[in-house]
């Protein structure tokens, strides 16, 4: 029990009818003037009923920093909360990482997430539910003045932290063998693993990402970049990055934090480097970059087999666009990476009088684009050229197949269209910036 202090209590008293008057007042807008249930929502925001009913419906959910739900969302099996500081220190990033200022999550009832809400308050840096477990006197005066009242009410909100249950798994759980010892043969020399969703680390990476992708601090850092000027922030890319979707329309039934993040969950990219074996060089002495690009084993493989799949004249349904559309996007993502790949070298290179590139493929692939005469320099540049550079895509395409296929207008706005769509969902991810 901590030193009794009547300010401390009025402080956290303030605290706890700060918030019951919020929630009452956003749910009192959203009623009529005159309807009946305005009396009854303040009735249940009186403090003692609100609070007696919180502490029963806070056996309805559990407070962790590793849940089950997100390995899949039947399963049914032990959430896990183990705060950073009780974790072992080891050298690979982990939720040990995360030290005091983790932010916790909670799974259960969606319906009584509003006590966990309430236990998130924070008072002289610290929650009202670590208040709680250490069993705080000047909390429980805030909650009553009947201490047994308030005593019930403390460890009712404790209970969020401790287990619930004996340790199960699921069969809907994910399991593997951990190699433990030598013998690869004995099952002792193997371990068994549940793995579970290391919420409170995803939602940090998650904060993370968000403010390198989306800050103000964020863009003018690469606002500097392109200007080519100071900025005492870094900038942070993370390219080929996946989200991952949680929950679907009621994120809220995974846990509170993908609730938060309206079910999104980042997904870095863990691919090895590609070799190669000769430096990068720019693009000289040539007059398209498809010729360079067209070189490229992974291209001329996905050329052959779209063409032979083609040549076949398959059945006009949907598993022959899905086939397709497979190798068309392969493609596709061939061309971005070989893009980035001539979007790495010094700047400038393509005003040398050796680049023979078009305009439009100079501004795509050097951030100081093309060499400008003076009655070009008060010119604005174009802002077109990722139609330009997906018409050239879409035309190259089409060469490659033609003949022996009889390509068109309908292929050629078919590649057009699906380069431009991949083209505006990389800058959404802030990986071109024209």
């Amino acid at each position: 029990m901590s030193t009794i202090s009547i300010n401390r209590q009025a402080e956290l008293r303030l605290l706890v009818s700060t918030f019951l008057s919020e929630r009452l007042e956003s749910k009192l807008e959203k009623l009529d003037p005159d309807d009946p249930k305005r009396d009854e929502l303040r009735k249940q925001f009186i403090p003692a009923t609100w609070l007696e009913d919180a502490a029963r419906r806070a056996a309805q959910i559990q407070a962790v920093t590793h849940s089950l739900k997100p390995v899949h969302p039947d399963a049914k099996g032990t959430n896990l909360y183990s705060p950073p500081g009780t974790l072992a220190a080891i050298e690979l990033v982990g939720s040990h990482c995360l030290g005091e200022a983790f932010a916790g999550d909670v799974v259960g009832n969606a319906a009584a997430l509003d006590v966990y809400k309430f236990l998130k308050q924070m008072h002289e840096g610290r929650s009202l539910l670590a208040l709680s477990v250490e069993e705080d006197a000047d909390l429980a005066a805030a909650l009553s003045d009947d201490p047994a009242q308030a005593q019930a009410w403390l460890q009712a909100f404790a209970t969020l932290t401790e287990p619930r249950g004996r340790v199960t798994s699921h069969t809907l759980a994910k399991q593997l063998y951990w190699q433990t010892g030598d013998d690869v043969q004995a099952n002792e020399s193997y371990h068994l693993l549940s793995p579970l969703y290391a919420s409170s680390l995803a939602h940090r990476v998650y904060e993370t990402l968000q403010d390198d992708r989306f800050s103000e601090a964020a863009k003018a850092a690469r606002d500097a970049r392109k200007a080519n000027t100071f900025s005492e922030r870094p900038v942070h890319e993370y390219p080929q990055m996946a989200v991952q979707q949680l929950g679907g329309t009621k994120p809220q039934n995974i846990s509170q934090l993908n609730s938060e993040r309206r079910g999104n969950n980042c997904l870095l990219a863990s691919l090895p480097p590609v070799w190669r074996s000769t430096d990068l060089k720019p693009l000289l002495n040539t007059d398209s970059m498809f010729h360079r690009y067209s070189r490229r084993p992974e291209v001329r493989q996905a050329v052959k087999a779209l063409l032979a799949f083609l040549k076949t004249d398959p059945t006009r349904n949907v598993a022959t666009r899905s086939k397709r559309a497979a190798w068309v996007n392969l493609l596709i993502d061939e061309f971005l990476q070989f893009t980035a790949e001539l979007r790495s070298l010094e700047p400038g290179w393509s005003q040398t009088p050796q680049c023979k590139l078009t305009e439009s493929e100079c501004r795509w692939l050097d951030d100081d684009g093309v060499k400008a005469t003076d009655a070009e320099l008060d010119r604005a540049p174009p802002t077109d050229i990722p139609e330009r550079i997906s018409a050239a895509f879409a035309n190259w395409l089409n060469a490659q197949l033609r003949p022996p296929l009889p390509m068109g207008d309908p292929e050629f706005l078919e590649w057009r269209n699906t380069m431009m769509e991949e083209i505006k969902a990389q800058e959404r991810e802030g990986m071109y910036v024209e």
